[in-house]
């Protein structure tokens, strides 16, 4: 069994690699590996090949591999608290109510010419997400049939969406249009100031919950067996949901909503590893996720160049058809 999880981690590993490589010599621009490996030993930053390597490839491609492996450790972390894995922050109108608030933000600051920042974009996000989530949990109470909870998440996402619609129909600055542009997904705008904000709060919610890992088996196996062995749970929910919260917030904030990554890839990682532990599937799911949204980013970017576009219409594209399966084998089984 640990000769499978070394061979499926060394796969992750390799395919971030080679899909790192791709990201890196792709583009509207082509620079060779000569170029690159002259630009990565400081010995010519200032020409133009450097300028696109150094401030535009690499943080978005940073972007890309750690928004995406946070957004699938959040769906991961949901998927356990709710005991399905068909729970993720898209489906469950989380992203969507991160979304609604990151928008309100930006059209008020536009039109009062208020200069926000990355601080104001993720409090915004998190206040969104936990207020959608506040009201997933308190329909999960009254609902148990986890489909019609997704369906009561997808209706959050729509009123959430057409607001957010709305918000830009009437916003007449010029300047607005960044929001429609965040609001469909996208890694392309990302700067160095927003890397060094996320990274540390997506690496510090990693950290988090690899300590947490063997709470949330013995959480898994019920929460009769989790108070047994003297966890308090009611504590622990609260924890579980506010890290989830805080991976998916951050992501909206900085990239917009991305869909499907949260159940397609623990998914996967579930399938390909055939294990639910909690530490295999919180690293792998991390690893999976930054390399999910690496190949995804990099088809939004060529398919239809120089035309781009979203990351959302790429993850849901690869994504769906992975939670049409869940669905079906869940009604079969």
């Amino acid at each position: 069994m640990k000769k499978r999880y070394a061979v499926f981690y060394t796969l992750i590993v390799l395919l971030i690699l080679f899909l790192v490589g791709l990201n890196f010599i792709t583009g509207s621009t082509r620079i060779s590996w000569h170029e690159i490996g002259q630009i990565l030993s400081h010995q010519n930053t200032q020409s133009v090949e450097g300028t696109i390597l150094l401030d535009i490839r690499l943080p978005r491609l940073l972007a890309a591999f750690f928004l995406g492996g946070a957004l699938a450790l959040s769906g991961y972390l949901l998927q356990a608290f709710f005991a399905n894995p068909i729970a993720g922050p898209f489906v469950l109108g989380i992203s969507s109510g991160a979304k609604l608030f990151v928008a309100l933000l930006m059209v008020s600051a536009v039109m009062s010419g208020y200069m926000y920042g990355a601080a104001e974009m993720v409090l915004a996000a998190l206040f969104g997400s936990s207020l959608a989530t506040v009201f997933v949990i308190l329909a999960a109470k009254r609902v148990e049939n986890m489909a019609i909870l997704m369906v009561t998440g997808v209706m959050i996402g729509y009123i959430c969406s057409s607001v957010t619609e709305l918000l830009v129909s009437f916003a007449n600055d010029s300047n607005i249009v960044n929001l429609h542009n965040w609001s469909m997904g996208t890694f392309s705008s990302i700067s160095w100031k927003q890397v060094r904000i996320f990274i540390p709060v997506v690496l510090v919610g990693l950290i988090i919950s690899i300590l947490l890992s063997k709470e949330i088996e013995a959480y898994l196996y019920g929460e009769m067996y989790a108070k047994s062995v003297g966890m308090q749970v009611r504590l622990f929910r609260i924890l579980l949901i506010a890290l989830s919260s805080v991976l998916s917030a951050t992501v909206t904030a900085f990239a917009g909503p991305i869909s499907f990554v949260g159940i397609a890839v623990p998914h996967l990682v579930r399938q390909s590893f055939r294990t639910t532990k909690p530490l295999i599937m919180i690293t792998a799911s991390f690893l999976g996720g930054g390399a999910f949204c690496l190949g995804c980013d990099l088809l939004a970017r060529e398919l239809f160049a120089p035309m781009e576009l979203s990351i959302s219409t790429i993850t849901a594209i690869l994504g769906a058809p992975v939670v049409i399966s869940l669905l079906i084998k869940r009604k079969g089984g």
